[in-house]
């Protein structure tokens, strides 16, 4: 087997040659991940081992902390900001597991927007063409498992930010239930959305690395049969506006599982995407409580530039009171319970991560009722798992010219069950 420490050093010499145009990585930590890999390495030696991550590459998107420097989230204004006093948590404890911290990921500004641009750090370009976006707004660290400069990379996911890139970057991508992970040393965005997640090769890489980062002993996978499964398409408005090749990819899916015994049928959940459009219509509830996060220099103005689809979006959910914010936390929570119940007749949902192939940079840049409408989409069907609390993770679906995912969600806490039925698709679709 390959010392980690050759892998590492193959990596950063990679990077090093492309230096002058980095737009994946916003930080690196060569001498400190050298010295992890030597540990490892070492370990290995000794015939000891800390578990599945040690020796793992692992890179960390822009808003995780890291002891002594500041988190800039993307964001121009926070580059000055207070350094961390410690490590984030996650970070923590995959330093404890073994793994190998090799730099910090690009993402978008204060992890808003879906389309995976930075105005002020560059676009990572997608892993599978340069010239298309990377999605968001885990940008950087879809692009690094895609590119192979990391093994796993860590990321958040708000309304998808861990799915779309994931997607789009044809890797996996998992979104655990909101708090299964601990979000502290993270900067929030939505306190009630948010959620820490994996993107890595394999489903087993995203399983190990969720263990760990919510602090549980890791297990040896085991794929669950795959015949009997029941598996729920909710077909209506998240499939709507869906690309053909990514509808014929999905199909192909669907189809395989119905060859080896699954048992698929439609079930429906417009009517419940419906009253939480309905709920969220004055301003989405990530937009609100980010807004709450950024209030202070929203109310006061910036000297430094900001973005304006970040911006403008915030601004507007400023001022949505109390009242309105306080009935749709009420009303999401009863929706959630009905989703819950809705779910009940089935294992798992399945549909396509997100309608479409990466589109280029180029086009988003220079039509922006385009690219409202692209982000709208990216959006749209990922946000459900949030929106209800659910689990989900998105698998690259084999046969598209561009990657395309397949997503898979659960009941809220089902992570470990979704994992293990996910890995049992993942080895279906390699087939």
């Amino acid at each position: 087997m390959q010392p980690v420490r050759d892998r590492l050093e193959t990596i950063l010499s990679r990077l090093a040659n492309r230096a002058a145009d980095e737009r994946v990585y916003t930080r690196l930590y060569a001498e400190a991940a050298r010295a992890a890999a030597d540990a490892s390495d070492a370990r290995r030696k000794a015939g000891m081992s800390l578990g599945p991550l040690d020796g793992a590459i692992v890179s960390i998107k822009d808003l995780f902390d890291i002891a002594g420097e500041p988190t800039r989230a993307g964001s121009l204004m926070l580059a000055g900001a207070q350094p961390a006093a410690r490590d984030a948590a996650v970070v923590r404890r995959l330093r404890q597991a073994g793994a190998v911290i090799l730099g910090k990921t690009n993402m978008t500004e204060f992890a808003f927007t879906a389309i995976g641009d930075n105005l002020h750090y560059g676009t990572p370009g997608n892993a599978a063409d340069a010239s298309l976006i990377p999605g968001g707004s885990s940008s950087g660290a879809a692009v690094a498992v895609g590119e192979g400069s990391s093994d796993i990379s860590i990321g958040s996911d708000t309304g998808g930010s861990v799915r779309i890139p994931a997607s789009l970057n044809g890797v996996v991508g998992f979104k655990p239930t909101a708090r299964r992970v601990p979000l502290a040393g993270a900067l929030p965005l939505s306190a009630t959305l948010d959620s820490i997640g994996p993107l890595a090769r394999s489903v087993a890489d995203c399983m190990a690395a969720d263990a760990i980062m919510a602090g549980e002993e890791p297990v040896s996978l085991q794929p669950i049969p795959l015949a009997g499964l029941r598996v729920g398409i909710p077909r209506g408005v998240l499939f709507g506006e869906t690309q053909s090749e990514v509808t014929e990819a999905f199909d192909r899916c669907v189809s395989g599982m119905d060859q080896v015994g699954a048992r698929l049928a439609d079930l429906p959940i417009d009517d419940l995407i419906a009253e939480m459009r309905l709920a969220t219509k004055r301003a989405s509830i990530a937009a609100i409580e980010g807004a709450e996060v950024h209030a202070d220099w929203l109310a006061a103005g910036s000297s430094v530039p900001v973005d304006l689809h970040v911006s403008g979006p915030l601004s507007r959910a400023l001022a949505v009171p109390a009242s309105v914010y306080i009935r749709t936390i009420r009303r999401r929570g009863e929706l959630a319970a009905a989703m819950e119940e809705r779910l009940q007749a089935v294992d798992v949902l399945a549909l396509p991560t997100v309608p479409m192939v990466a589109p280029s940079i180029a086009a988003m840049a220079g039509d922006q009722a385009l690219r409202e409408r692209t982000e709208g989409l990216l959006l749209r069907n990922t946000q459900v798992a949030n929106q209800f609390d659910l689990c989900a993770i998105s698998l690259p679906m084999p046969g598209t010219s561009l990657p395309a995912g397949l997503m898979l969600v659960a009941r809220h806490g089902d992570d470990r069950r979704l994992l293990a039925i996910a890995a049992a698709i993942e080895a279906l679709l390699g087939r």
